[in-house]
């Protein structure tokens, strides 16, 4: 049997911790064990635990979730970030995908899409809210308006992903999919240090800092065409 997933759960608001952690107790696989109220306990929290999954609402007293992230990240360098929060504005999700969440959700979100998404954060997978798909490509628009430099080639509203050759738009689908990149090489027949210089490559044309930026783009991208 495998062992459970483990999770720390932040929010300021005790009702909503005490709520979510009874939910996620009926879930055999997972195991709530820890709960902070402000960035600080939640780093101490990581620190000392170890997640594997941390919860994260955005709306923390002193220093945002959003902030919080690189300490978090720091504290537990195997733990992966879901934000878990009522924000809807698109800097804010475009800011935690680029400070390394592995997704973002609403509050607002059933308990069978979260649990999903804590599954497959665990697997290195992201979620997105559904609420969330239809502003991130323009987050991302904007993040690139921010980031890249005069010579960089321009996104485009109607693809992003254009710029992309064949064989990038392969290896970006298989890392949607949730694909190592020796997973990738095996899939492809091609060697895994191709596959990195591809998923460099991508990351580079598209102005993302990570796989998971690119691959909750391309699956946003999927659900709204």
């Amino acid at each position: 049997m495998n062992a459970p997933i483990r999770l720390l759960v932040v929010d300021d608001h005790t009702l909503f911790r005490r709520g979510l952690t009874a939910l996620l107790a009926s879930q055999p696989h997972l195991q709530v064990v820890g709960e902070a109220a402000d960035a600080g306990e939640a780093m101490r929290r990581a620190a000392e635990l170890q997640p594997d999954v941390i919860l994260l609402d955005h709306h923390l007293p002193g220093v945002s979730g959003v902030d919080a992230l690189a300490g978090l990240r720091q504290a537990a360098p195997a733990a992966r970030v879901l934000m878990l929060t009522v924000s809807e504005d698109a800097q804010t999700l475009s800011r935690a995908l680029s400070h390394g969440a592995h997704g973002y959700l609403l509050k607002t979100v059933d308990s069978d899409m979260l649990v999903q998404a804590i599954d497959r954060a665990r697997q290195d997978r992201s979620t997105i809210s559904a609420e969330m798909t239809d502003k991130l490509v323009s987050a991302f628009q904007t993040l690139h308006a921010t980031t890249a430099t005069p010579a960089a080639l321009p996104l485009t509203a109607e693809d992003p992903l254009a710029q992309l050759s064949p064989r990038e738009r392969e290896i970006l689908r298989e890392i949607t999919a949730g694909a190592s990149n020796k997973e990738i090489a095996r899939t492809l027949g091609i060697a895994e240090t191709t596959v990195k210089i591809h998923v460099q490559h991508i990351l580079r044309k598209l102005h993302l800092s990570s796989r998971v930026q690119a691959a909750v783009m391309a699956a946003a991208l999927d659900n709204g065409h």
